[in-house]
């Protein structure tokens, strides 16, 4: 008489066949829910893209002073980073290792200029560099000034962009073991280099990730540079007032240049900062 048990145990391969087919179905539905992603938060993307021609494009961009406004974004953005690199990345830095007293309160400020809304932010700002602040009239007597001005647009995108970057910076640096520092400095490096040789390249990828997060905030800052940079036109207010004075239409076009001026680097970055953090797993 056979043993009951022998009639249920399936065969040792088919386990083997199962263990093979959830991974393989794992992935497929992996595949299938990022897939959705992609087409739902591409959906803007690809609306503006069924409302655009090419005819509509060149016609737009054609007009005499069209490319001004991506000219200013560029410069002005260029600048910001210029900032933000010079300041940022050493303060985040700072706030990473400790070196700042009461680092809470740092962090609590970085933390409420990101959660402000834009137009508040704008706001402020009046009241921090307007020329009837002490900040406005020390420029005025340089023969300068923060509202509707070329500086004001660098303040207004700083300000929108600097929490973003010194937070980025920050984790980076709070990633890089503090035991590759110490041993730098047991074998003769000064902090300096030690910084330079050490905790900067290995924090690259995320000062990277944090740079280009911050472009892509500067390059759509809209809310403050409203209030106090109205002009000179960048790409953000030249699709605002197009919009107000021509219709949706004639802004897409000036949507599209954003986009392409602001996406290709937080992508670039993100490619290359996850490749740098394969590798340094590997």
């Amino acid at each position: 008489m056979s043993d009951p048990a022998l009639a249920v145990t399936p065969p040792a391969h088919t386990g083997f066949a199962l263990a093979a087919l959830r991974p393989a179905g794992g992935r497929v539905a992996s595949l299938v829910l990022a897939l959705v992603v992609w087409l739902v938060l591409l959906a803007p993307i690809g609306a503006l893209l069924a409302h655009l021609s090419f005819s509509q494009i060149r016609s737009a961009l054609d007009a005499p002073g069209a490319l001004s406004p991506l000219a200013v974004s560029l410069e002005a953005g260029g600048i910001t980073l210029g900032v933000l690199l010079l300041l940022g990345t050493p303060a985040g830095w700072l706030l990473a290792r400790g070196r700042l007293p009461l680092p809470r309160l740092f962090e609590g400020a970085l933390l409420a200029s990101l959660l402000l809304p834009p137009l508040v932010l704008g706001l402020l700002l009046v009241f921090l560099v307007g020329p009837f602040t002490p900040v406005g009239e020390a420029l005025a007597r340089v023969h300068l000034s923060a509202t509707n001005t070329f500086l004001a647009l660098v303040i207004a995108e700083v300000y929108e962009a600097a929490p973003y970057y010194v937070l980025g910076v920050q984790a980076a640096f709070a990633g890089v073991d503090t035991r590759l520092e110490q041993q730098a400095a047991l074998l003769g490096d000064p902090p300096l280099r030690s910084w330079r040789r050490v905790s900067l390249p290995l924090a690259a990828p995320g000062i990277a990730a944090a740079l280009a997060v911050a472009w892509a905030r500067a390059m759509g800052a809209f809310g403050a540079v409203l209030i106090i940079a109205y002009h000179p036109y960048g790409l953000p207010m030249q699709i605002w007032t197009t919009l107000q004075t021509t219709g949706l239409s004639s802004a897409l076009p000036y949507a599209l240049v954003l986009l392409v001026v602001a996406l290709p680097l937080p992508l670039a970055a993100y490619a290359w900062s996850s490749r740098a953090r394969r590798r340094s797993l590997a």
